[in-house]
């Protein structure tokens, strides 16, 4: 049998997108091989249900960033809709081995985290922080030494900045929007909805 450290490793194909006043943070683990991207983004499996959630949650239409046609997500109108609502995206894995050839966290060997207290510190306006699998939640809670919530639930935690003072942030766990995770669509939407009304409003919303 082939041992762990024979499998070529892979570096993460992206760098955080981090929008400016980025409110809130997402992670997942690390992306899929790239036989299974439709665009050249975060949840870029058109398996993946993410960008339904998102428009479930904010429009009322599991479909509003998919191009049924060509099997695809509106990658243009995800970003201008990140950028808007203050969303940042990345993952707790900077470079991994996939011991076998799936998309399943459980397969990943880490090689090297990513380094989330730099991650958090480019981002000074961020109150919230959310997994959205196993292996990312592991990875944040053993990084800061903190307890791990239950699915759709959060713990607090402080980030020490680069001044040295304290910032008091969330970490919400929430469904992982694989497919393979065992609840329907409209349920994960209606978890990740009081989350979403809460960090997503737009510049105009919280004026209302």
């Amino acid at each position: 049998m082939q041992g762990h450290d024979t499998i070529p490793v892979e570096r993460h194909p992206w760098q955080p997108f981090l929008p400016e006043h980025t409110r809130l943070l997402m992670l997942g683990s690390f992306p899929p091989s790239r036989q299974r991207w439709c665009m050249d983004f975060f949840y870029p499996n058109f398996q993946n249900d993410m960008w339904r959630i998102f428009g479930l949650c904010l429009y009322g239409d599991a479909q509003h960033f998919v191009d049924v046609e060509r099997k695809a997500f509106r990658r243009g109108e995800i970003e201008a809709m990140l950028r808007e609502r203050g969303v940042g995206l990345y993952d707790t894995a900077l470079v991994v081995r996939r011991t076998r050839n799936t998309a399943s966290d459980k397969d990943l060997e880490v090689v090297e985290p990513v380094d989330l207290t730099a991650l958090l510190r480019r981002i000074p306006e961020c109150r919230a922080v959310v997994t959205t699998g196993q292996k990312a939640t592991d990875l944040f809670a053993a990084h800061f030494g903190i307890a791990q919530p239950k699915v759709g639930e959060w713990v607090a935690f402080e980030l020490e900045t680069a001044d040295g003072g304290p910032r008091q942030l969330r970490l919400y766990r929430m469904p992982s929007s694989s497919r393979a995770y065992p609840m329907r669509l409209d349920r994960k939407a209606a978890s990740y909805q009081p989350l979403f009304d809460e960090y997503l409003a737009c510049k105009d919303e919280q004026q209302e």
